[in-house]
């Protein structure tokens, strides 16, 4: 198991494009928060579908480093969106995260995304992450 400072200094080292914010790492869960700014926003003025997609990946991975420690080539398998209504553009998106399944190989997690301050989720996601052999 990896702590959130640990992962907050592994991501600040290996993933220092990453824009997303670590709240917090619980047992099999994890809360990510990505400030929302112009560069975010697409025609409309709504946060873009990949913006939401990197908040609610980050999260998974996250939450995943939370429970089996730093593995730094654990990859997303796959990643299924739902949008379900438009987010601030004005307000972070808040990411949590609680993993349904934990195998040797593969790891199940699912997403909700919120724009800050509103109960109601802007997309659900459920993905999968591939977990590589430990030599």
């Amino acid at each position: 198991m990896a702590t959130k400072k640990e992962i907050e200094e592994f991501m600040r080292a290996d993933f220092p494009q990453a824009k997303c914010i670590v709240e917090a790492v619980g047992e099999q869960s994890a809360t990510v928060r990505h400030t929302i700014g112009f560069d975010e926003l697409r025609p409309g003025g709504t946060v873009s579908g990949p913006v939401l997609m990197t908040v609610a990946d980050c999260a998974l991975y996250v939450a995943i480093l939370g429970e089996i420690g730093i593995v730094s080539l654990a990859v997303t398998t796959s990643l299924t969106i739902n949008f379900m209504r438009k987010p601030s553009s004005t307000k972070d998106i808040i990411g949590k995260c609680t993993l349904l399944k934990i195998g040797k190989s593969l790891v199940v997690g699912e997403v909700s995304l919120y724009s800050e301050g509103d109960e109601k989720a802007v997309a659900h996601v459920v993905g999968t992450y591939s977990i590589p052999k430990s030599n």
